[in-house]
């Protein structure tokens, strides 16, 4: 029998299930492959997703803190504006000019504090308005010290001036109270005195001459006649008022005929004589009284002037006898 080293025939089906081995175990290591893979790419794309999620939520709490912060300082700034002008009546029309000046930009601020989806961009831009609006507030604090600081002196003053008014309305007071009671001094001291009073009672004839009487049916009219004069009144007319007072108490006067005087008050006067005075001088003053029937008795004559009575005197009437 002959001896090769080349296999036979009969060994093919030996070595077949051996190589269909080795396939299946490639298929599977490639799937187990390619599973790996997509398992690591799902896993990768995971983390991605939740990374993105979180930077996501990292911008949006940072841009609620910034919108939190901004509203923060919006609301201090707007408060500020208030506290240095409520109060201020002088500040109102600055206050007005700066609310013109910020009402705008209040309301594209609030706009972008209320939106949302604000972006970063326009936060820059609401943190930039209101940096302008706290710069306008700081001036606007410095204008109300500098006004605050003049109105501590304008009250200074105020008070001094004050002051000086009270202390002049008080020298005025006094001047004018000392005016006044030189006033009255001169006054009383300008008024007439009278002296040398004479009353004569005359009867007068058919033959036109006058004869004196002490007889009250014969007297046809009572002459008054004084001597007056003052060192200080100046030259001019100075009125002289005659009260006569009849036996029976009463006043021998026209209706209307009032004198005020300083110490009787109201009276009834008889005559008003104006006398026309040179100062320094002695004037002699007559006036005849007249009355259809003269009264037994006392006639007393009294004379004022310048309210206050400057003399006076009395003429007795007796009744006549049997052939009068």
């Amino acid at each position: 029998m002959t001896n090769t080293n080349y296999p036979s025939a009969t060994s093919t089906p030996q070595n077949q299930p051996t190589k269909n081995r080795n396939t299946k175990n490639l298929i599977i290591g490639i799937l187990a492959a390619g599973l790996l893979g997509t398992w690591g790419y799902l896993l990768y794309d995971k983390n991605n997703a939740e990374r993105k999620i979180n930077d996501q939520q990292s911008q949006i709490l940072k841009v609620t803190g910034e919108k939190s912060e901004l509203q923060e300082n919006f609301n201090a700034s707007l408060a500020r504006l208030d506290s240095i002008t409520g109060a201020n009546n002088v500040l109102q029309g600055e206050k007005s000019g700066l609310q013109k000046d910020i009402e705008a930009r209040k309301v594209e601020i609030r706009k972008i504090l209320n939106d949302k989806n604000a972006t970063q961009a326009q936060l820059a831009i609401a943190r930039t308005m209101i940096a302008e609006l706290n710069d306008k507030i700081t001036g606007l604090e410095a204008e109300v010290t500098r006004l605050a600081g003049e109105n501590k002196e304008l009250t200074t003053v105020n008070t001094s001036l004050k002051q000086e008014k009270t202390d002049l309305e008080q020298n005025l007071q006094t001047t004018k109270t000392e005016k006044e009671t030189l006033e009255q001094t001169v006054d009383i001291a300008s008024t007439f005195s009278a002296s040398n009073i004479q009353i004569t009672a005359v009867n007068e004839k058919g033959s036109g001459k006058e004869k004196t009487t002490t007889t009250a049916k014969r007297v046809d009219k009572l002459v008054v006649s004084f001597d007056v004069e003052n060192r200080i009144t100046k030259s001019g007319p100075a009125d002289m008022y005659l009260i006569v007072t009849a036996p029976d108490g009463k006043i021998i006067s026209e209706e209307g005929n009032v004198l005020n005087t300083r110490s009787d008050g109201d009276k009834n006067f008889t005559a008003k004589i104006a006398v026309d005075y040179v100062q320094g001088t002695r004037k002699s003053v007559e006036f005849p009284i007249r009355q259809d029937n003269f009264q037994t008795g006392n006639y007393k004559i009294e004379v004022y002037q310048n309210g206050f009575k400057i003399g006076e005197a009395v003429r007795s009437l007796k009744k006549g006898g049997l052939f009068g």
